[in-house]
């Protein structure tokens, strides 16, 4: 059964095609320094946003029209299976991305869930040995049922810890079933409202026994996914202990993780952090541990995570500007972590979503290359720095020095030069290289 008939395979037209169902700048088959777009940008299709999200907000009930909703239970999740394989075909993505519960329903019992669970993939694993489609990352749901009220793997009762081994069990085991490149932490409920309640201590500390036991049982069933964890500073918990890319950094090194994990950074995470997207992309890169990305965006107006399709063009520049400069994602991919508006309610406006995304990607990358290949941003920061390459400098950076002897040399300082930092001119130069990438 067909879910999108009026909709064909989505091609690239160019920059100046009018049709709206094609891509305008994507050109999966273009080379970009020895790779195609394709493998360089590695798109995903998040399952929960794209097949099962109803657009329902705290004030407001669904929206959304989905042929599929007319089945229900199994029946649903079976529809929905068939539909995303048909998506993704017409879309041209190499790459899926799903939670548990976004595949298969609940049961009255974990048991009956599981149950479920594995029919499910066992479908997604005919289709995607028919169609060649990848499974990117899968993730265990342990923040929307009333149990993990007080989190999962930090929750204060040890029956809920227990029940989320036990679905992030199921989880990398159906990692190792689908193939899946990475396995994927959200802490959604990993955090607290208060210190008047919390043993702070004791919560990360079950944190930490959790992500071990994660680790044993991937090596235990030969599962060899990258694992990555998602940071998010807010939403739904006050404190979350995930907040950004260096508290997690600091949480991996404390419990000695640093060599198992790597970071899945989502955009709108980051500027919930108050950071903007490239410093998390900057700060886990410059410390080996960028692993793959949640390609999305927030609205600056609402402080909430809105999760809207990625239109920035100079975000998606600077982005996957350090994504190049980091040798690529590796394993991880750029997952459209992403809703269509409450207002977009029709199928169509699903390849409209993702069109944009990925057009605006495909801008990033070959302005970002560019920047690389003439140096405007190496070039700069090196002669800001060069003070460190010479003298009194290089003594510092090598650690030939002490206070003894910067003191003697301070002393006889009698002006301190220093440069601007050329913060608009830099500026400019990007935008020139995003309209010059844009107008090829």
């Amino acid at each position: 059964m067909s879910y999108f008939t009026a909709i064909n395979r989505i091609k690239y037209e160019g920059k100046s095609s009018k049709n709206p169902l094609s891509f305008k700048y994507y050109n999966p088959e273009e080379v970009i320094a020895g790779k195609t777009m394709e493998e360089i940008l590695r798109f995903g299709v998040a399952y929960w946003h794209t097949f099962t999200m109803d657009g329902s907000d705290p004030f407001g009930n669904g929206t959304m029209i989905r042929n599929w909703d007319r089945y229900s239970g199994m029946d649903l999740a079976k529809a929905r299976v068939e539909a995303s394989f048909e998506f993704y075909e017409k879309l041209n993505v190499p790459y899926f991305c799903f939670h548990d519960i976004d595949i298969a329903p609940e049961g009255n019992s974990l048991r009956e869930t599981n149950k479920n669970l594995d029919e499910i993939v066992q479908l997604i694993k005919t289709n995607m040995e028919s169609s060649g489609m990848k499974l990117l990352w899968n993730t265990a749901n342990m923040f929307t049922h009333p149990r993990f009220v007080h989190g999962a793997a930090t929750s204060v009762n040890a029956d809920v810890f227990a029940y989320s081994a036990a679905k992030v069990k199921k989880g990398l085991e159906v990692a190792k079933e689908l193939g899946a490149e990475n396995y994927v932490f959200w802490g959604g409920r990993e955090g607290y409202e208060t210190l008047l309640n919390t043993n702070m201590k004791l919560e990360l500390d079950n944190l930490g026994r959790f992500f071990h036991m994660a680790v044993d049982y991937a090596k235990e069933i030969g599962y060899t996914g990258q694992f990555l964890i998602e940071p998010k500073p807010k939403e739904p918990t006050t404190h979350q202990y995930d907040f950004d890319v260096a508290t997690g950094l600091a949480f991996l090194h404390t419990y000695d993780l640093q060599d198992q994990f790597k970071f899945n950074i989502e955009a709108n995470h980051a500027t919930l952090a108050g950071h903007t997207f490239e410093h998390e992309l900057h700060y886990a890169r410059v410390h080996g541990m960028l692993g793959s990305v949640d390609a999305n965006q927030g609205d600056p107006l609402l402080g909430w995570d809105t999760d809207e399709f990625p239109t920035d063009l100079y975000t998606a520049t600077l982005a996957m500007y350090e994504i190049l400069k980091n040798g690529g994602l590796g394993s991880g991919g750029l997952n459209f972590d992403a809703k269509v508006r409450r207002g977009s309610f029709e199928q169509e406006d699903l390849f409209h979503a993702h069109i944009a995304g990925m057009d605006s990607y495909a801008v990033g990358l070959k302005a970002a290359q560019k920047l690389l290949n003439d140096r405007v941003l190496e070039g700069f920061i090196e002669e800001r720095y060069s003070s460190f390459s010479r003298d009194i400098g290089k003594e510092i950076t090598e650690g030939t020095t002490n206070f003894h002897e910067l003191e003697k040399y301070a002393l006889d300082l009698r002006t301190v030069s220093n440069q601007s930092g050329r913060t608009e001119r830099l500026k400019a130069l990007v935008n020139q290289y995003i309209l010059t990438a844009a107008a090829e």
